[in-house]
């Protein structure tokens, strides 16, 4: 924690994940202490190839909050924080035919992307979420974890990424949080609704990353809505959503997604001014070069939320 005294006020600031607040105490002296917390931003930045864009500069990077201009106050590759990730997996009868194709694709994404300091906890879902393995940087554990998927009925798509924000925002701060879920999109049997979801992943602060695994290809036969509400999730937290033409394409899904994660910008700021609590509160980040860049589009005050 780093103190600054000014005059009759003394301002602390804690580096947080990425959520501000603050708090102010008054000590024996009068004198105010505001807690400010730092804002943090992740930031994937891809060229007109749609290739990460490596080497980028601070100055080359903008930030608004609520349409405000904020002063950048850290720039940095995140490709060293390490990583919380669950990995949802869609056990429903529509995705049968493809499941071992899909449990082999992301036992190999395992095994390239945990490495020492991540952990990655394995779920099912069907009518029901169900935790196979819990955070672990164990790759064999996980890897065998894979084969107790068992199908079922239903899709709970908005239960899993209600419940797999909750896993995650029950960790420690300081880690990049991710949810990477395997689906048709369907929903069938969520007790959570679409706001209610949207509304976790960001309170949670996390990054969702959905592989679209489409049985039926014409749109007049699958479920459009759930595919619209997963995009629309991403979006808002600033991961993506794919869209895999064949079943042999999954593993460049991962593979996509396992070079973002390593690839990505931090940016961090203090709010000015400071945001009421219990609110969130919108984000854009812009770059000055001929790039395409996704993060987040809203981040959560903390406090009671209105």
């Amino acid at each position: 924690m780093v103190f600054a005294a000014l005059v009759l006020a003394c301002v602390s600031t804690t580096l947080g994940p990425a959520v501000a607040g603050q708090r102010n105490d008054q000590d024996q002296r009068g004198r105010i202490r505001v807690e400010v917390k730092l804002v943090s931003v992740l930031s994937s930045v891809l060229d007109k190839n749609g290739h990460p864009a490596m080497d980028l500069t601070a100055d080359q990077f903008e930030l608004y909050e609520e349409g405000v201009k904020q002063k950048i106050e850290l720039v940095e590759p995140e490709t060293q924080q390490p990583l919380d990730l669950t990995l949802m997996i869609d056990s429903s009868l529509s995705e049968i035919k493809e499941l071992e194709f899909e449990t082999d694709a992301a036992s190999r994404f395992i095994q390239k992307l945990v490495r020492p300091g991540d952990r990655l906890a394995l779920f099912e879902f069907a009518d029901a979420v169900t935790q196979l393995a819990p955070f672990t940087s164990n790759v064999p554990t996980l890897q065998a974890a894979l084969k107790h998927i068992v199908p079922g009925d239903g899709t709970a798509l908005y239960d899993a990424v209600y419940l797999g924000a909750q896993t995650l925002e029950r960790n420690p701060a300081g880690r990049r949080r991710v949810i990477v879920l395997v689906t048709d999109a369907g929903e069938t049997t969520s007790r959570a609704d679409f706001e209610t979801a949207r509304r976790a992943a960001l309170r949670a602060d996390v990054l969702l990353y959905s592989i679209v695994v489409r049985a039926v290809k014409s749109e007049s036969g699958r479920n459009t809505a759930g595919e619209h509400a997963l995009e629309t999730i991403a979006d808002s937290t600033g991961g993506a959503t794919y869209f895999p033409d064949e079943i042999s394409e999954l593993g460049a899904m991962f593979d996509r997604i396992d070079r973002e994660l390593r690839t990505q910008y931090r940016l961090a700021y203090y709010p000015d001014p400071r945001p009421p609590a219990g609110t969130y509160r919108t984000l854009e980040v812009r770059v000055k070069c001929d790039c395409k860049v996704r993060s987040r589009k809203a981040y959560y005050s903390g406090g009671h939320l209105e």
